[in-house]
């Protein structure tokens, strides 16, 4: 698919979750509800099918730590998100660092509109669950967050919900 046709599509994709972490973040915020991250120890554990286990955490969530084109980032595993979204730190990290004029994709974030970088992955791996050329949005303000969304996910064999956990399989 031509970069020109894939903008559409994020453009889009990048709505989506924009809308769905807003309305969430906007309920928690107004319960005050605390949204730092949890420190979380060993988040994906691999199963001996050759999955990866996520465990919930205390805050009812499913953190992570990810290995993103090869560098461990905390993120959010967010179901709702169609795209793996990185915060402009975790980008910087990964050595990514789009020039102003990238952000040309405009997303609502809980903090209001914004912009945003397409880029693409060359790796997304939680435990043994291993994916190549992810598509991302790096939002430049306004995500608390890096989230791991279905560019992800949903390139996966499969991914299920069990009691206090998530399995990815590859």
């Amino acid at each position: 698919m031509s970069r020109s046709h894939r903008q559409p599509v994020i453009v889009i994709a990048a709505a989506t979750v924009s809308a769905l972490l807003c309305a969430g973040w906007i309920q928690r915020l107004e319960r005050g509800v605390e949204l730092s991250p949890p420190v979380v120890a060993d988040a994906a554990i691999p199963t001996p099918a050759g999955a990866a286990q996520v465990t919930k955490a205390a805050d009812g969530h499913f953190w992570a730590q990810a290995r993103i084109d090869g560098r461990a980032v905390k993120v959010l595993v967010d179901t709702g998100a169609s795209v793996v979204a990185l915060t402009p730190e975790d980008a910087a990290r990964l050595g990514l660092r789009p020039s102003p004029d990238e952000f040309r994709h405009s997303v609502q974030t809980a903090n209001g509109q914004t912009l945003a970088a397409a880029v693409t992955l060359d790796e997304v791996r939680i435990g043994s669950a291993r994916v190549e050329h992810v598509e991302a949005l790096i939002v430049r303000d306004g995500l608390p967050y890096s989230l791991l969304g279905m560019s992800y996910l949903g390139r996966l064999s499969a991914f299920e919900a069990r009691s206090g956990s998530l399995i990815l399989r590859p």
